[in-house]
């Protein structure tokens, strides 16, 4: 590790900040409907939109109406993506004249995309046309993200009424987040994009001369604009199989620290959005500050453990000059690698500029800790708040029994019914990423899929299904993911992880946001300093640790001991 490294983190992380406090404002105006510099622009497009769906704005929805609409939306959404998939042959602005895909990939990738995920098994230059990606995948990008933005502030919204019996309209939600944040900053980021050289072109390829005077083919498209939304939405899915590692994705470092800076800096205003809309900025800072500590120390693991290098080589008593390399663009480095691996999978985004895959053991168990988490750290667009606030009820439930009194957050009383709402959510992830695990390996189908034996491809498919369940996408590229089994499990793990979570937290937001919001008093437990960060930074690591450990003991924990041994003995 180099001072130069943790400066070129640094400037990132400040960029983030910088942007981000000013833009939780932003969002938290554009959120309760207020005028925003955008509105003169943009209100009449907004008032087509509620005209032409029959919506009407200002009648909210209670947490069943509000569930029921954005169930609907997504389905509608999976259905016409796999229709464009299936039908891709006979469509136009499919200048590779590439062939439908078939139905197993297409009902992944369509679960995928719906979900905010963007797991790939396939290569997108060799497999969907200019239209999918663009009609299909791009505008998913847009109303996933949107969609997670919407529930996250139907939850917010729950902490700062009292004794309501509503949480806002989800079309309207979905309309303002698309319309005022994610399509502006979209269009602008992909500008700066183009202009620092990422390919913008309805054409299918490129012809290039070889050093030996042969001609290739060059795989391009629209990669700037879907580059832009894929971090701003915190999507992950690449134009190009090697995603973010690849030159026409991300052809400098300075391409690679925007695309940081873009996947960061809406999770993270959501947070300020959060203490704006209650009223209390500092209890949106106290939930950050645990965000930022998890990102930080996992930056730190997967910086030094790159920079140590091969526990093989240092086994044999060698040393590894310039640490590992293997995997890494020369020009991003390891510092930027490290941030942009714990970035990538703290939010939901699964984006690569490194293959995870070629990881050292520790630096590889970071990523996989942080979708284990559910990707909260600072998470996804929207998910990451509703998640972290999830997580927030259960840290005040615990302090309540340690001190013997009723446990409160934000004002709202913390009961059985909100805590078995509560537990409901968090407990649905382990089932998905243990029990699928255990299947996969039990499964010849499944072994056939593995490159790697021992923990290593224990952790490639611990990896596939805690990345799809925690909807972040990325992927240790060893395993074969593209088959009717993987395709299929991987599928309902994504569909599962967004939709079999989201109802336990919208309907812990309806009774939330029916109780009467007390004022606080002697006794309530300070949800906004020091103490409180440090309580929701131990109920994180015991409730997690205490489900995972053992899994990742034998994963990446093994395989580090294990390189250390076999060359020992």
């Amino acid at each position: 590790m180099t001072i130069v490294g943790w400066l070129q983190i640094a400037i990132v992380l400040f960029a983030v900040l910088a942007a981000a406090a000013p833009l939780g404002g932003y969002i938290a105006r554009v959120m309760a409907g207020e005028r925003t510099l955008l509105s003169p622009v943009l209100a009449p497009v907004e008032r087509a939109f509620y005209a032409a769906m029959g919506v009407d704005p200002r009648r909210e929805q209670g947490w069943r109406g509000y569930t029921l609409a954005m169930l609907a939306f997504s389905a509608a959404g999976f259905f016409s993506l796999y229709a464009l998939q299936r039908l891709q042959a006979v469509l136009p602005l499919n200048p590779q004249g590439f062939d439908g895909v078939a139905p197993d990939l297409a009902f992944n990738t369509s679960l995928s995309f719906v979900t905010n995920t963007n797991w790939q098994n396939y290569s997108g230059e060799t497999t969907m046309g200019n239209l999918v990606q663009m009609l299909g995948l791009t505008t998913h990008n847009f109303v996933s993200a949107a969609t997670g933005l919407a529930v996250a502030f139907a939850v917010v919204r729950a902490f700062a009424r009292s004794e309501a019996a509503t949480l806002g309209n989800f079309w309207a939600d979905l309309t303002r987040g698309t319309l005022y944040l994610l399509l502006p900053m979209a269009v602008v980021t992909a500008l700066v994009m183009v202009a620092l050289g990422v390919p913008q072109t309805l054409a299918g390829s490129v012809d290039a001369a070889t050093l030996e005077g042969a001609k290739q083919a060059l795989a391009i498209g629209p990669v700037a604009s879907q580059e832009a939304i894929k971090e701003l939405g915190t999507n992950g899915g690449g134009f190009f199989n090697a995603n973010s590692a690849h030159p026409f994705e991300d052809p400098s470092v300075w391409t690679l620290m925007l695309q940081i800076w873009a996947l960061l800096v809406i999770p993270v205003a959501t947070v300020f959005a959060f203490g704006r809309a209650i009223g209390r900025p500092a209890e949106g800072r106290a939930l950050l500050a645990a965000m930022g500590v998890v990102l930080l120390l996992g930056t730190a693991v997967v910086y030094g453990a790159e920079c140590f290098g091969d526990p093989i080589v240092h086994a044999l008593g060698v040393g590894a000059a310039g640490g590992n390399m293997e995997g890494k663009e020369v020009r991003f480095g390891q510092a930027l690698s490290a941030l942009f691996t714990a970035a990538t999978t703290g939010t939901s985004t699964g984006a690569v500029a490194t293959m995870h895959d070629s990881l050292t053991p520790l630096g590889g168990l970071v990523p996989l800790f942080n979708m284990l988490l559910g990707c909260i750290t600072p998470g996804g667009v929207g998910s990451g708040l509703y998640g972290i606030l999830v997580l927030a009820v259960v840290a005040v439930f615990v302090a309540g029994l340690m001190v013997g009194r009723t446990p409160e957050y934000l004002g709202k009383r913390i009961e059985a019914r909100e805590m078995k709402l509560a537990m409901l959510a968090v407990l649905i992830y382990p089932p998905l990423v243990l029990g699928f695990t255990a299947a996969s390996l039990l499964l010849k189908t499944g072994l056939d899929s593995l490159n790697n034996a021992g923990p290593h491809g224990l952790s490639e498919v611990l990896y596939a299904y805690a990345s799809t369940t925690a909807n972040n996408g990325s992927a240790f590229a060893g395993l074969n993911g593209n088959t009717p089994w993987f395709n299929t499990s991987l599928g309902i793990a994504m569909m599962l992880g967004r939709f079999a979570y989201l109802v336990p937290v919208l309907a812990l937001a309806g009774s939330l946001a029916a109780k009467k919001k007390a004022p606080a008093s002697a006794g309530t437990f300070p949800t906004d300093g020091p103490l409180f960060v440090g309580l929701l930074l131990g109920v994180i690591a015991i409730l997690y640790l205490l489900q995972y450990f053992p899994a990742l003991a034998l994963g990446p924990v093994v395989e580090h001991f294990s390189m250390i041994a076999g060359q020992t003995y």
